[in-house]
């Protein structure tokens, strides 16, 4: 009976270290796996930064002699080669670099926000993701909200540094960043950093008025003890996410606005103010189609 017993007993021992390798061999695998996804997307992001600095390095070409005596304005000519990126993903809008940080990033735009969620730049299923446009910003980020989403990843890549924004210290040495286009270099200046719910609020890019795009912009602002000061009325703002562990579901929101090249805040003028009308009208008007087409059953 005895015996019976301690075999039982070394039956069950080793059934336990058999679970217990086997769910050392799946974590490690994992691990593994982790860590081998996370070097592709690192070198996949660091060859895409140096296909789109090549521009840099280049001449721009030879103009035929000025015939004006008057000093011309040089043409904007993009440090990005957005030609070979979109050629590579014709989802291609912009691309974001902050100094002295690891966001140095093509920025994408699809027609929802789940896609690019899981999605690297070529379209490949990836943990990381890519930094994407909200699909209800505007792609030439001629708009009231322009919403950019990156993943917080653990190595250091993507959005991760946004979190370091929270550092007042940080936030100060670090305000000036740029996203450039096939167009023109926006210059941005971040004013306002903080956690917080994933709110739906966040979100908005339709406002009726620009009292209630200001009464926005000074709400998105407000929690941020060390925010700076936004001249108003106000033209844009520019809305920065990703996830942040203080609170279930939480995020970390950075906030920044169009500056000159000096560093001054563009003011709102009327030719931006009747844009926005514009686009306030495109927007109200593809809602009701949207409305009418859910009301129809299409």
């Amino acid at each position: 009976m005895k015996d019976k017993e301690h075999k039982n007993k070394g039956r069950v021992k080793i059934g336990l270290l058999c679970i217990l390798l086997a769910v050392f061999l799946v974590s490690g695998a994992m691990t593994i796996r982790q860590y081998l996804e996370n070097k592709r997307t690192e070198d996949e992001y660091r060859q895409l930064a140096e296909q789109a600095a090549r521009q840099t390095t280049e001449a721009p070409a030879e103009s035929a002699p000025e015939t004006e005596t008057q000093p011309q304005e040089e043409p904007y000519v993009s440090p990005v080669d957005f030609a070979a990126l979109t050629a590579s993903n014709p989802d291609t809008i912009g691309w974001i670099r902050i100094p002295d940080t690891n966001v140095d990033y093509p920025i994408v735009q699809g027609t929802d926000n789940d896609f690019y969620l899981k999605h690297d730049f070529y379209g490949k299923e990836s943990a990381a993701g890519t930094i994407y446009l909200d699909f209800e910003s505007e792609k030439d980020f001629e708009g009231r909200n322009q919403i950019l989403y990156g993943h917080n990843m653990k190595n250091g890549s993507m959005f991760k540094d946004i979190n370091r924004y929270k550092d007042p210290e940080y936030f100060k040495t670090h305000q000036y960043f740029s996203i450039y286009t096939p167009s023109r270099e926006i210059h941005l200046k971040a004013v306002s950093c903080y956690y917080g719910p994933a709110e739906p609020i966040v979100r908005k890019t339709a406002f009726k008025s620009q009292e209630s795009f200001d009464a926005f912009v000074k709400e998105m602002a407000a929690p941020c003890s060390y925010k700076e000061e936004i001249a108003y009325p106000a033209r844009n703002i520019f809305t920065l996410v990703t996830c942040s562990y203080e609170i279930n579901d939480a995020r970390t929101f950075l906030f920044a606005v169009e500056v000159d090249e000096e560093g001054n805040q563009i003011p709102m003028d009327d030719a931006y103010g009747e844009k926005m009308q514009a686009l306030l009208e495109r927007k109200m008007e593809a809602a009701k189609k949207t409305e009418t087409a859910e009301k129809n059953g299409e």
